[in-house]
């Protein structure tokens, strides 16, 4: 049916051979998965159809009669979405992390009656969403009032907002979803399905159900997919959605799936009862020459969620310590130089002010906390302009290409281990 290219983060690309059987069986287990999905739903498309979620998400709609709206420019999403205002909508996590930093930035600003009002309704979004209806239990009856009420204000105005008033449910997948975003989106009655999985096992391989999710898992393992995990706590996974191989390709083909027919995905991560966790991509683990093991998504992960932060790379393998390329967001960035009164002629002048560079060391340092010292930040650079697909330094779904970021930023990366 297609050969669909992996992105290559981490070498050459390769090409996944899915057969019509692949997807067949994908649609046969989502209609046991998603019962709630019909012809009454409207889907916003605007992930790259080179993609394995967005293109399996694309036939899954089709197959289910679905109507598809296709958003051709990334950047436009926040105005196509206003205007189409759809019900199901796959994303990265990066766009919820963008809304949760708006929000936060919008409670920020506020005083008073409102803020304490913004709080409260998340406070009791949580109570009412996570501690009782995802464990299948009933919110106490103050709750419930507090919650319908909220329901007609708070939530609606921010759903209203972004344009997903009627929303249904909004798989994302593609990257960790940071613990904070996931509790706040599900809080605020928005039903982000978090998932996993791959272009070798034609996408999902795990989902969030609509009650029993844990956050900081990547849901339950999807009917008659097999997952087990092998050694390095390597997720190995079996069924009928597991690719035959790469496209004339038959060593690398031979190196992913065994004898048994495991398909080895280079994730680790471990099963907790149905729930599956992923803990790091075991290809982009760092050693650092002291001979310590970092995850760079782990920190990425933790770190991306500071209003502060648009994008980051963490650099560790084969140095002396952990150092990390930040891209800010510039606004936020220009917006604390005026509070502050501090004068600059251009972004790069800016980003090395040293009241800039103390704000972000304090919040990195905040953020960090929980990580063993060696696995900790000790330098970073800000970046006056951000990572590109352009320049080969991101995916077409905005992973970073790290071997390529390395090349391109040498001296700026060097620059922070000189003594």
């Amino acid at each position: 049916a297609n050969i669909l290219y992996t992105s290559g983060t981490t070498g050459e690309p390769k090409g996944v051979m899915l057969h019509h059987s692949n997807y067949i069986e994908a649609f046969r287990i989502h209609d046991i998965r998603l019962v709630d999905m019909s012809d009454q739903d409207v889907s916003m498309n605007f992930l790259p159809l080179t993609h394995v979620f967005e293109k399996a998400w694309t036939y899954l709609c089709i197959h289910k009669g679905v109507q598809i709206c296709i958003n051709l420019r990334p950047v436009d999403i926040q105005t196509t979405i206003k205007e189409i205002r759809p019900t199901l909508m796959c994303s990265v996590p990066r766009f919820w992390e963008k809304v949760y930093a708006g929000v936060q930035e919008k409670i920020a600003q506020e005083t008073g009656l409102k803020k304490a009002m913004m709080l409260d309704a998340i406070k009791v979004g949580k109570i009412h969403n996570i501690d009782y209806l995802r464990k299948g239990k009933t919110p106490p009856l103050m709750n419930q009032l507090k919650y319908k009420f909220y329901e007609k204000t708070v939530y609606a105005l921010l759903k209203k907002t972004i344009g997903i008033e009627n929303g249904n449910f909004f798989p994302t997948a593609g990257a960790a979803v940071p613990d904070e975003i996931c509790e706040f989106v599900h809080s605020v009655g928005i039903n982000m399905l978090v998932g996993y999985g791959l272009t070798e096992s034609t996408a999902t391989v795990s989902c969030f159900l609509n009650q029993g999710y844990e956050i900081g898992s990547v849901g339950t393992v999807m009917p008659d997919v097999e997952v087990k995990i092998g050694d390095e706590n390597e997720i190995l996974l079996r069924g009928k959605t597991i690719t035959k191989g790469y496209y004339k390709k038959a060593e690398a083909t031979a190196a992913a799936i065994d004898k048994d027919g495991w398909f080895h995905t280079g994730d680790a991560g471990y099963l907790k009862g149905d729930q599956l966790y992923l803990t790091e991509r075991i290809k982009d683990l760092f050693k650092t020459s002291n001979g310590k093991y970092v995850s760079p998504q782990a920190l990425e992960t933790k770190l991306a969620i500071d209003r502060y932060i648009d994008q980051i790379a963490i650099i560790a393998d084969q140095r002396k310590f952990v150092s990390a390329l930040i891209v800010p967001v510039y606004g936020f960035v220009k917006d604390y130089a005026k509070e502050k009164g501090i004068e600059y002629k251009n972004m790069e002048e800016l980003l090395q002010h040293p009241k800039i560079l103390g704000l972000f060391r304090a919040r990195i340092d905040t953020l960090q906390q929980q990580f063993a010292h060696y696995e900790q930040v000790k330098r970073f650079t800000l970046l006056p302009e951000p990572f590109s697909m352009e320049r080969g330094e991101l995916t077409n779904t905005l992973k970073l290409k790290r071997p390529i970021v390395a090349k391109n930023y040498k001296e700026v990366i060097d620059k922070m281990y000189e003594e």
